[in-house]
Formats: structure tokens, C-alpha cells, sequence
């Protein structure tokens, strides 16, 4: 057997091993994962002091990128959420934007709002309202509901500071920035589709009735949120800083000023800021003691370890392919097939969503795959940004059965299994493959 035989079989074997442990034997991804990954290194032939050297780089080259912006993240959410931020935003869209353009509001909401709180907090703390507009004018939930799921799982899915693209963009070595911009368009278009228009379709198909212990629940109170435009402003902190910085080395007017902004700027900078200014302004400010905002951020970073953990792992994977010299095999073997990178990486990603059911597996092993082909070193930062939108969409297709999210969806809708895949599947479905269509046109021209 030569060499690349050899590789080619351990990569099918470590893949095969890796899904079967997940899927057959419900063993936690994170060690799955891993097994996998040495698998891979010891069918391929690596010396055993080289398995290691992987396994210790992947997983500290890896957290060394993201642990920060993790746990800041979960951090600067968990005051959002607290402090009925997430809140303010969604009831203000909804007002100003009226009962009949309520829909696009909510996508909107969602989609701010997925960026720094986790998808599944965000949805619970949200869909009172989509509820609340669906007693009120007497629609099917899925009217409302439907778009306010778009809009968090595109921004779950596509826009830093959420840990998905975070943990893409750096394995794959790529500016946030851009990563942020090219999420922000393929997100808004996959938005659109998902959302407010596959929702109306939705809601006019399905007649879902509002849940009945939403019935006699009162509307929110207003006057105790904090303000639209404090909110926003807080939001867009991290975003501006990351995309100012970007721009600093391509915008002439901002050179004089490019060091103050690539400090600024700097992702776990930036997001410190923004968490700072989020617990004076939204915490201190709203009647919070410095004893209650320990404990909300103590707290707020105790899902965050099972996601390092997940994502050092694929760490292993992308670092055992590259140093047994797989990522070569793959490389070349992609080259042959004469398919864009921006198309592989969606593909692996989806074909592992559908396998597996996590978003943030089906990222992490599709940017391990994609980060260890040679190649990648060569590409622009845009294109970079395209393939890590590419892997988001992958990532997003197809929830089933096997995806927590599914389930949940189910549950808080009152949904049964078949109306939750014909609405939350399609639905996500859109999400991932409008989006990674509108990152493929625009790799087109970068």
C-alpha cells in the first residue's frame, strides 16, 4: 500500500469512527472528536511523538484564538439578556415597524440579537413577543415566529462575535472584519428568504394557535427596559472597532489613526470594551450591584467551556490531517475535482450537519478539513471570509431529529415532529443555502 492510499484509508476510517461514536453510541462529541482524530494520525503511520505534538498544538494554537473571545462574548450576551436589551430591541422594531410589517422587525431582532446571546436564549427570551402579535392579530404563530428564527439562526450562524464564525475565521487565519462583513450580506439576503417570506407562506399554510399558557400571560412591561438607542449603540461597539481596524490598512484617511484602531480593534479589545460599557450603562446604571453582575457573568460562562472544549478538538482534527500530510491528499484531490474551495467547505460542513445534528461540530470539522489544505494560505482575506460564510451555511442546513434545535423549537412552538420539519427544517435549510449562494457569487469576484 503507498503512502497516499494509506492516508486517503485513514481518513476515511477516522471520519467513519468519528460518526459512528457520535451517532451510534451517543459518545460526547468533544471525544469523539478526538478519538477520530488519533485514529486518523495512527493509521496514517505519524511517529507517536508527532500525534502528540498535534493533539498539543491543535488544541493550543486553537484556544489561544477564541477562548477569549468566548468567554468575553458570553460575557457582554448575558448582560444583554439580563437586563431586557435583547428585549427593548425587539419591542421597538415591532413598534415602529407596525403589526404588518412585524415580521421583518423580528428577523431583524433576531438577527442583532443571535450576534452576542446564544441562540437558545435568545429564542426563549424573544418568542413572547412573536407570540403576543400572533394573539393580537389573531395569525398563526409561524407568521412571527418563523422570521425571529431566521433572524437568530443567521446570526448565530454567520456574524462575530458568536463562536461559530469565530472559531472558522480562526482556524482558517482570516480578519474578523471581513468575516463580519461578509456574514452581514449573506445573512441579511438568507434573512429575507428565510424569514419574513418563507414565514408568510408558512403562516397561511399552518394554522398554529398562540400556546395556552401564553394566553394569560400580560404583555411586557416597557417602561422598565433600557433604551433602543443605548442598546444598539452597545451593540455595534465590537462591530465597528473589528471593521474600523480592517479598513485601516485599505482606507487612506484612516492610516494616521491605524495603530490606535488595530488596538481597538483587536476582537477581544474590542469586545472588552463593549462588555465594560454593557455593565456600567445596562447593569450598574439599571439598578444592578457590582455583587449581582459577578454572579450574571459567573454564570454566563459555564456553556462556554463545553464549546472550547468541542472546538480545541476540531483543533486536533485540522493539525493531525495537516501534519500527516492528508491536507495535501485532500488539497490536491480538490484541485483535480476543480470544484472552488467556497463549495467544499459547504458541502463538508453540510454533510456533517446531517450526520451529526451540531452547527458547532459540522463548523469545527469543516474548518479543521478546510484549514489543513495548502492552499488556504495563498487566498485573500475576502475569499477566506467567503468559505468561512460557506461553512456557517453548511453548518446550518437541514436541522433533524439529531439537532437539539429541532426539539426545542418543537417544544416552545407546540409543533408536532411533522410540521416542525416542514417549517423549522425548510427554514433553516434556506438559512444556510441562501447564505452560502450569496458567498459563492461574491467569491466570484474577490
Amino acid at each position: 500500500m503507498d503512502q497516499t492510499t494509506r492516508l486517503i484509508l485513514a481518513a476515511v476510517v477516522g471520519m467513519i469512527l468519528l460518526l459512528v461514536l457520535i451517532i451510534k453510541f451517543k459518545i460526547h462529541a468533544m471525544l469523539s472528536i478526538l478519538i477520530g482524530a488519533i485514529t486518523i494520525g495512527l493509521i496514517a503511520g505519524m511517529p507517536f511523538s508527532q500525534i502528540v505534538t498535534a493533539v498539543n498544538d491543535g488544541i493550543g494554537n486553537t484556544l489561544k484564538g477564541i477562548a477569549l473571545l468566548v468567554g468575553l462574548g458570553s460575557m457582554f450576551g448575558a448582560i444583554l439578556e439580563t437586563s431586557g436589551g435583547a428585549q427593548t430591541l425587539a419591542v421597538t422594531m415591532v413598534n415602529r415597524f407596525g403589526d404588518k410589517k412585524a415580521a421583518w422587525a423580528l428577523g431583524i431582532t433576531g438577527l442583532v440579537i443571535a450576534m452576542p446571546v446564544f441562540f437558545d436564549a435568545g429564542l426563549i427570551i424573544l418568542i413572547p413577543l412573536a407570540f403576543s402579535l400572533a394573539k393580537r392579530t389573531k395569525r398563526s404563530t409561524l407568521y412571527y415566529v418563523i422570521p425571529l428564527l431566521a433572524g437568530l439562526a443567521v446570526g448565530h450562524a454567520f456574524i462575530p462575535p458568536t463562536p461559530g464564525p469565530v472559531l472558522v475565521a480562526t482556524m482558517l487565519g482570516v480578519d474578523l472584519g471581513w468575516v463580519i462583513l461578509i456574514g452581514i450580506a449573506c445573512g441579511t439576503v438568507a434573512m429575507i428568504v428565510a424569514g419574513p417570506v418563507w414565514g408568510s407562506i408558512c403562516g397561511k399554510k399552518y394554522m398554529v394557535e398562540v400556546p395556552e399558557h401564553i394566553q394569560q400571560q400580560e404583555d411586557i412591561d416597557e417602561s422598565k427596559l433600557p433604551s433602543f438607542g443605548l442598546v444598539v449603540t452597545i451593540i455595534l461597539i465590537p462591530l465597528v472597532l473589528i471593521i474600523l481596524d480592517s479598513l485601516a490598512g485599505v482606507v487612506g484617511f484612516l492610516t494616521p489613526v491605524a495603530g490606535i484602531l488595530g488596538f481597538l480593534g483587536e476582537p477581544f479589545v474590542a469586545l472588552l470594551i463593549a462588555t465594560l460599557v454593557a455593565m456600567y450603562f445596562l447593569g450598574t446604571r439599571h439598578g444592578y450591584t457590582l455583587a449581582e453582575l459577578e454572579k450574571i457573568l459567573t454564570k454566563s460562562l459555564e456553556p462556554t467551556g463545553l464549546i472550547l472544549l468541542v472546538t480545541a478538538c476540531g483543533g486536533v482534527l485540522r493539525y493531525m490531517l495537516q501534519y500527516s500530510g492528508l491536507g495535501d491528499v485532500i488539497g490536491n484531490a480538490v484541485s483535480s475535482a476543480a470544484l472552488p474551495l467556497v463549495v467544499v467547505a459547504f458541502i463538508v460542513a453540510a454533510l456533517v450537519r446531517i450526520c451529526v445534528g451540531s452547527s458547532t461540530v459540522a463548523m469545527t470539522m469543516a474548518a479543521g478539513i478546510i484549514a489543513a489544505m495548502p492552499e488556504i494560505a495563498t487566498l485573500s482575506p475576502l475569499y477566506l471570509a467567503c468559505i468561512t460564510a460557506a461553512v456557517a451555511g453548511g453548518a446550518t442546513v437541514c436541522s433533524h431529529f439529531n439537532d437539539s434545535g429541532f426539539w426545542l423549537v418543537r417544544s416552545l412552538v407546540g409543533l408536532d415532529e411533522k410540521t416542525t420539519l416542514k417549517t423549522w427544517t425548510i427554514m433553516e435549510t434556506l438559512v444556510g443555502g441562501t447564505g452560502f449562494l450569496v458567498a459563492l457569487l461574491i467569491s466570484f469576484f474577490v
